[in-house]
């Protein structure tokens, strides 16, 4: 299981649009990396505890990351397209060689390729559409291994 370090040196290295790296987008990046991993290998990548709150699948577990690590990321306070504030997240430290396994690239690839082109609304749609938020209450915890055994199980 590769380390939630290098998922996000692995993220911010390879997404093409830089300024759309905020937290919000970053961390459900994440999410829909390791529910892929999930449908695909029975395992996330991360050993993050993903939580549907208010705003879909989020955790502080990204932020904590990036601001513990502040010698090879950067997350800085600014404000998006509409005035309203986000954190920014950088790589500040472009030779950090970030450690995931052939599958894990896989699912963080596939994830970079289908999100890239989307704007911000159309991204939480994809984000909103997946198994485990459709299947679950707000304010509970997403089990994504035993939500891609439902999933898997009824297709």
């Amino acid at each position: 299981m590769a380390k939630l370090l290098d998922v996000l040196a692995f993220i911010l290295k390879k997404y093409p649009h830089k300024s759309e790296l905020s937290n919000a987008r970053v961390t459900k990046m994440v999410y829909l990396a390791d529910w892929h991993q999930a449908i695909k290998n029975k395992r996330q990548i991360t050993s993050i505890n993903w939580y549907f709150d208010n705003y879909g699948p989020y955790v502080g577990d990204v932020l904590a990351e990036i601001q513990s690590n502040s010698n090879i990321f950067l997350a800085e306070s600014t404000n998006n397209f509409y005035g309203s504030p986000k954190v920014q997240l950088k790589l500040i430290d472009a030779s950090y060689e970030a450690q995931v396994d052939p599958d894990e690239e896989k699912s963080i690839l596939h994830v970079i390729e289908k999100s890239a082109p989307l704007n911000w609304k159309d991204f939480i749609n994809l984000v909103y559409s997946t198994y485990p938020i459709t299947s679950s209450n707000r304010y509970s915890n997403l089990n994504l291994i035993e939500k891609a055994k439902e999933y898997l199980a009824d297709k």
